[in-house]
């Protein structure tokens, strides 16, 4: 529904409103809020006796975010974006229906169309190994952020 709503905003933006480059605006518009809440969150959780400890030694507002609010949450935030890059999969494929292009209008244009199930398998089967690839490196990395 959100892309129905917002293909006059892809059309003014682009020049289109469906394909690849008009789902853009409301894979956007998807994500923002949901990737805004998961670092609010991360954020929440730093100790805050270390912001305390910023406060008293004089640091700025911009110096605590930057300084100690940011990299304190980093592996938090590594571990967001990563679940934000698959939901944003699962969009696109969802997208796909609508001609948004990519592994869901293979599969929606070959396999359901055509009547080819492997076609079908073989989308999702994608789907899956992307999936894993992403969260298997996005929980490298915020480990190797993580300083415990």
């Amino acid at each position: 529904i959100l892309m129905i709503i917002l293909m006059p905003l892809s059309l003014l933006i682009f020049g289109e409103s469906i394909g690849t480059t008009g789902s853009l605006v409301p894979l956007t518009f998807a994500s923002f809020p949901f990737i805004a809440r998961l670092i609010e969150a991360s954020f929440l959780k730093v100790d805050k006796g270390i912001i305390e400890a910023a406060k008293s030694m004089g640091s700025k507002i911009s110096e605590i975010i930057f300084k100690v609010l940011i990299p304190e949450s980093l592996p938090f935030i590594v571990n967001d974006i990563t679940i934000t890059v698959i939901n944003l999969i699962g969009y696109s494929a969802m997208a796909g229906s609508l001609g948004g292009g990519g592994l869901g209008q293979v599969a929606i244009r070959f396999g359901l169309y055509n009547f080819k199930a492997d076609y079908l398998f073989l989308a999702v089967i994608t789907i899956i190994i992307l999936v894993q690839l992403i969260q298997y490196f996005g929980t490298y990395l915020s480990r190797k952020l993580n300083k415990i």
